[in-house]
């Protein structure tokens, strides 16, 4: 079967048809670390990981590139160190460390380039003197701009026209902006800022030029799928389709992917409704891959409800594969399974599919050609079971206090209570035993 892939750009799924089959070329906007990253940010990482995995399955792994940044210069760094009274780069480092360790707790492929973009600043200045000889931007008061109404095809990616955009206020107004709708591309320094040299002053890039310069500089004038998450096509998605086009008179991307929010009780994840889970936080209290499967229940283009019940029942399917994990014999995936997979990352399909193979092997677990369909369906979603942390990560704080209120419940004679409470510890995966020397308990 062909990969079907839904692209933003023409609002279709399309097969996807490589630019060279032998050097297919993937992009993703990666974290922009001033704090440690939050579980929206990991949404595209893990989903675009499998897409990583199926481009090297289906192409072969030395025939994919995969470029994931870091953004490490941006307002929101600048201000956290200078609330912290650290520099940018102490700030990018730490919360790097705590982003790296998450990336392997979840079984995250590496990919090939994983720029910062601080490393591209030269890039960006050749992108934009570019821009500027071929008067598509222009200078003004040591900033540069980028003119959006000479780009005809702006607005393109987001389906805005720029009436849409100035009604809708989703620009920046400002004394040394043209018209409302042009983006910066480079601006000045303030005095507690990093700065770097360049023809227009001492200042720094404007956030949207380093995706397009770092995608130039690696991959090339134009790549096979640029991805990220659904709020960054537009602005960022459509400025840099804007200034990468008109610097080197190609086209980008031929296919955009884009992610769901996720949501919490129906509400999209947010600083201002405080709603925001921090990953490190959430694995020290759960195993990874059941945060992974509960994100892969829902299709990536679709918002998530993310709740402690969908973790719950994440992590009792997850537990239950304890006895069936096995090194495979081969490679083989199941066609059905595969299928759902190419059908635009068809991951709760996948799921489902895995569940029936996983129940027929329960019923015969010497079926070598099961159990790899199995084993080798998990490893290409990157879902292979961390025991171990499974066990460190268990609320034991939780499971006691909920034994108690059942003991309590027995000498109360509430027995309805106490099996309700067993009946919950259940759906968590944990079995409790009665025994002359007190309740013990155990995991599924």
């Amino acid at each position: 079967m062909t990969l079907k892939l839904f692209n933003t750009l023409t609002k279709t799924k399309e097969d996807f048809i490589p630019i060279n089959k032998n050097s297919i070329k993937m992009y993703a906007c990666g974290p922009t670390l001033y704090n440690n990253p939050h579980i929206g940010n990991f949404r595209p990482i893990i989903v675009f990981d499998i897409l990583f995995r199926i481009l090297q399955l289906k192409f072969g792994k030395e025939n994919v590139t995969y470029v994931r940044n870091i953004t490490d210069i941006d307002d929101k760094i600048i201000n956290k160190a200078n609330e912290l009274k650290i520099s940018t780069n102490q700030l990018v480092e730490e919360a790097q460390k705590v982003y790296h360790e998450d990336l392997n707790h979840l079984s995250i492929l590496e990919p090939t380039y994983e720029p910062k973009a601080t490393e591209y600043i030269y890039k960006m200045i050749d992108m934009i003197k570019i821009l500027v000889e071929k008067e598509y931007a222009y200078v003004s008061s040591h900033h540069v701009l980028f003119e959006s109404k000479k780009f005809k095809e702006y607005g393109a990616l987001s389906k805005l026209s720029f009436k849409d955009i100035i009604n809708g206020a989703r620009v920046e107004v400002a004394e040394y902006k043209k018209n409302p709708e042009d983006f910066v591309l480079w601006k000045p320094s303030k005095d507690n800022e990093p700065y770097w040299e360049s023809p227009w002053g001492k200042g720094r890039p404007g956030w949207h030029i380093e995706c397009s310069a770092m995608i130039a500089e690696l991959l090339g004038p134009t790549i096979d799928i640029h991805a990220g998450g659904l709020d960054l096509i537009f602005p960022h998605h459509e400025n840099e389709i804007a200034q990468s086009t008109c610097c080197h008179d190609q086209k980008m991307a031929n296919y955009w992917l884009h992610n769901g929010f996720i949501n919490f009780q129906g509400e999209k994840m947010s600083k201002s409704l405080g709603n925001i889970t921090i990953m490190n936080e959430l694995l020290t209290h759960h195993n990874p891959t059941s945060i992974k499967y509960a994100i892969l229940t829902t299709h990536y283009r679709q918002p998530i409800d993310f709740s402690n019940d969908l973790l719950k029942y994440s992590s009792n399917i997850v537990s239950k594969w304890r006895d069936f994990i096995q090194e495979s014999t081969n490679n083989d995936l199941d066609q059905a399974f595969l299928e759902a997979l190419e059908d635009d990352l068809n991951t709760p399909q996948a799921l489902m599919r895995l569940q029936q193979i996983f129940n027929e092997l329960k019923k015969s677990p010497k079926d070598k050609e099961l159990s790899n369909y199995f084993n080798n369906g998990l490893s290409i979603l990157g879902l292979i079971p961390h025991y171990q942390d499974l066990e460190i990560n268990l609320d034991n704080d939780h499971i006691e206090n909920m034994i108690t209120r059942r003991a309590d419940a027995k000498l109360n004679k509430n027995f309805e209570i106490a099996d309700q409470i067993r009946e919950e510890l259940l759906k968590e995966g944990i079995i409790l035993e009665d025994t002359k020397s007190g309740t013990k308990w155990k995991k599924i």
